[in-house]
């Protein structure tokens, strides 16, 4: 639009210089022609010097334009680098245009050329990545999709097939409890799992309600409230903590101390410890939680925090869970400012550390 404004801003100077141009092809058809025209005697002829002096003038101008262009072919078959100064930038620009137009219907396998000396490398540079993080999100949402169907589809099944064998009837009383029991459990499973995903679900989109909270006290609070899991395994807990106050969302900060310590008892036989300590490092409340339970694998450790993944998958039918809790921890301490990483060696133990700000 600029450019457009400033074209017609310069077009009377064009015109201007028009004048003068045609002043000298004038001239120099004249010098060329009056000589020629005096030998043969036509100079006294009226308007004839004038006319033969315009096809004179047009004459050197198709010339000159001709040994230019000659001019122009000889440079460009010794150094056509050079020669050729001006790059046609529309090329990238259209492929951009494109490729953002593939990315609207949904087609993220898209990339475009960058030529770092194209004014529109930015620009490309910008489409290949919105491209690669769209494609990313759309790899997550399909398999959060089938991580959430398989979920679904397993107890749904043996509640499916248990309540079809009630239903015939004949059955020991002792047999018929057992899938009593299996139906209860399997309902059970898919109601914690629509909990959390809703718990997920609201903690992207509602806001935190912070508050000055004794964490010693929460943590003690998740250990009461796990009691009858841990006490039924005959687990020893050792606490060691310190009274540190922050400032946190209450509720939330709960809950991942009980995903946490509930993580550490379903995967520590009996018989085995935990252990919880809690202390200050600069501007830092520091919660360590331990365990002497089955441990984590290498491989395993980098994939423990994501939505569904399961560690140990052939326990999953007699530890139940959804592979949600440790994700719900991990967003729920991010939220907070704060980080959590893991140590774990196979069959001595886990340990979490969860650093969140006082402040």
């Amino acid at each position: 639009m600029k450019r457009r404004e400033r074209g017609k801003r310069f077009k009377p100077l064009l015109a201007l210089l028009y004048i003068p141009l045609l002043a000298v092809l004038f001239s120099s058809g004249y010098a060329v022609t009056n000589p020629i025209l005096k030998l043969v005697g036509w100079d006294r002829l009226p308007a004839v010097p004038h006319i033969a002096s315009g096809f004179a003038g047009i004459a050197i101008l198709v010339v000159a334009m001709a040994f230019a262009r000659l001019l122009y072919e000889l440079v460009s078959r010794r150094n056509p680098d050079k020669a050729i100064k001006m790059i046609d930038h529309t090329g990238m620009l259209k492929t951009a245009m494109d490729a953002m137009n593939q990315i609207a219907h949904g087609d993220f396998n898209v990339f475009v050329p960058v030529d770092k000396g194209n004014p529109h490398s930015a620009l490309a540079e910008s489409v290949n990545k919105m491209a690669k993080e769209l494609s990313s999100m759309e790899q997550l949402r399909q398999d959060f999709i089938s991580n959430v169907s398989h979920e679904i589809q397993s107890p749904l099944t043996s509640i499916g097939g248990f309540a079809a064998l009630l239903r015939d009837g004949g059955l020991p009383e002792e047999l018929r409890r057992h899938y009593i029991d299996i139906i209860e459990t399997e309902s059970k499973r898919l109601s914690k799992m629509s909990e959390n995903l809703l718990k997920l679900s609201a903690l992207e989109a509602a806001p935190l309600s912070m508050k000055e909270q004794r964490l010693d006290k929460q943590l003690e609070s998740a250990i009461l409230a796990l009691e009858p899991q841990w006490a039924a395994k005959g687990l020893k807990f050792e606490c060691k903590c310190k009274k540190v106050c922050a400032c946190v969302d209450g509720e939330l900060v709960t809950q991942a101390w009980i995903n946490l310590i509930h993580n550490c008892v379903k995967f520590t036989p009996k018989g085995g410890r935990v252990k919880i300590c809690l202390d200050e490092d600069a501007d830092f409340a520091v919660v360590s939680i331990s365990d002497t339970g089955i441990g984590i694998s290498q491989a395993d450790q980098i994939h423990v925090f994501e939505r569904f993944y399961k560690a140990d998958k052939s326990r999953d039918r007699t530890l139940g869970g959804n592979g949600l809790g440790l994700s719900l921890v991990k967003k729920i301490v991010e939220l907070h400012g704060g980080s959590i990483k893991l140590e774990s060696e196979v069959g001595k133990g886990t340990t979490f550390e969860v650093r969140l700000p006082i402040k």
